[in-house]
């Protein structure tokens, strides 16, 4: 099997929910549902990694504060290295609605402070030639973001593929935010992002693969996960495409990123771009419709 590595966004999760409608200000609302975890892309990545028994290398930051200590045991042995930064750790609310649909409220907190020198001296290279990079959070961690150039011609210097889910911009996708993704995009061999991100790069009502593949190195893979209409995805493998199975959302956050995890968990064991697809949007369609989350159907 092929190696793989995340870096990016580590914080506190607070799940709460299904809210509906939006409460008026002043008000309380019970909710049936809630959970404290470790969350961010990149740590809901490496969770699902842990399940399916995958070896990865883990690079990301933490605060000072309690949360930070606390997100580092969760998260050992691959966070005992990891840089601390002075200061309060990043801390996410998501309020969950009947629909599927999720809204974040999020701090800036230590992702910031994580940059490309931590990054470079945090993985190992060597181990990590001809195997899967994977970058989570790129607009939350801009310290790291600003330097990508330099992890993008790293990685092409061992034979590191990388892949990346941008996620969303707290600024929104104007022109400023569409330069910068494409210059990311024109770099990496797997563009990971959910149909509301591919419309706003694309500027398409209905953006099929085939837009983001333009916007990629050549060879690259370009993937518009659906949430609960599956996923598609292009690449020099061909055409894939898998409709989600019908589960009982239970909580839909970190959905994209367990796909994220399993569909490069596939690639990395040389799998057909069609199961790759499929491994992806079976896992994560497990992983919203069970609590406690499971990633892996039971024996």
């Amino acid at each position: 099997m092929q190696p793989l590595a995340v870096v990016g966004n580590v914080n506190v999760d607070m799940i709460l929910g299904p809210a509906a409608p939006w409460p008026v200000p002043g008000s309380e609302v019970i909710v049936p549902h809630d959970e404290l975890r470790v969350g961010g892309s990149a740590a809901n990545s490496a969770q699902a990694w842990l399940a399916l028994g995958a070896d990865f290398q883990f690079v990301a930051n933490t605060g000072s504060d309690l949360f930070g200590r606390w997100m580092r045991d969760q998260l050992a042995p691959h966070a005992e290295a990891w840089p601390v930064a002075a200061g309060a750790s990043t801390v996410s609310v998501g309020i969950t609605h009947p629909n599927g649909e999720r809204t974040f409220f999020t701090t800036a907190g230590h992702l910031a402070a994580l940059t490309w020198e931590q990054v470079r001296d945090g993985l190992d290279w060597e181990r990590l030639a001809s195997g899967w990079l994977l970058l989570c959070g790129a607009f939350l961690t801009t310290s790291l973001t600003a330097e990508y150039d330099a992890l993008f011609a790293k990685a092409r210097a061992h034979g590191v593929r990388v892949a990346l889910d941008t996620g969303w911009p707290p600024t929104g996708w104007n022109g400023d935010v569409r330069r910068e993704a494409f210059g990311w995009a024109a770099q990496v061999d797997a563009l990971l992002v959910n149909e509301v991100e591919a419309a706003a790069l694309t500027e398409r009502d209905d953006p099929a693969p085939d837009d983001l593949a333009r916007l990629l190195r050549p060879g690259g893979i370009a993937v518009i996960k659906r949430g609960a209409q599956g996923a598609e995805a292009l690449g020099p493998g061909g055409r894939a495409r898998c409709a989600a199975p019908a589960v009982e959302v239970v909580d839909s956050v970190g959905a994209g990123d367990v796909f994220n995890a399993a569909f490069l968990h596939a690639l990395a064991r040389d799998t057909e771009l069609e199961e790759a697809v499929a491994l992806g949007v079976r896992t994560a369609s497990l992983a919203v419709s069970t609590h406690p989350r499971r990633y892996l159907p039971s024996p």
